[in-house]
């Protein structure tokens, strides 16, 4: 009976003990915190880390704010100019369908064929100067439109390698 009782007591004591062990992990090696000094040397380290990545982070958020600057400056422009050109290229149409209606109405008004072989001359002539003239403003416009778009854009390309150059 000593023999089951002292086994018995064993048990309960093994049991106690770890019941204390798992409830609270006071003396569990594992979950155990060794207290350790970071040396100077290397918080120094990582702080100056942490300081580039904050200054690089701030230059890419400036960066993008740049380019979407740009971005919207550029689309700005590019509308204005196209909505520009779309009116020069209405009113030129508008012209020469008035012109064209001018001429037809004239024709039908002329009392010989030799008046309406001089209606039609006039016209062509009238015609192609207008045209000609139509289609140099128009390319005026384009070629000011396609300057006013890129010229942001090279500027902002300028900076930029004027600061890589510097870096």
């Amino acid at each position: 009976m000593t023999e089951t009782t002292t086994q018995a007591k064993t048990a309960t004591k093994a049991r106690s003990t770890k019941a204390k062990t798992t409830a609270a992990f006071p003396e569990f090696e594992a979950f155990a915190m060794p207290k350790l000094e970071v040396p100077a040397a290397f918080r120094e380290v990582t702080e100056k880390g942490i300081e580039n990545a904050r200054e690089a982070y701030a230059k890419a958020k400036t960066a993008a704010e740049d380019a979407t600057d740009l971005m919207e400056d550029t689309f700005e422009t590019s509308r204005q100019g196209v909505v520009e050109f779309n009116h020069k290229a209405v009113d030129a149409a508008k012209s020469n369908a008035d012109a064209a209606f001018t001429f037809v109405k004239d024709v039908m008004s002329a009392k010989t064929l030799a008046e309406a072989i001089e209606l039609q001359s006039s016209f062509a002539r009238q015609q192609f100067d207008a045209l000609s003239t139509q289609t140099r403003e128009m390319q005026e416009l384009a070629t000011k439109l396609g300057t006013d778009v890129s010229a942001p854009v090279k500027e902002a390309f300028e900076k930029t390698f004027k600061e890589l150059k510097v870096n």
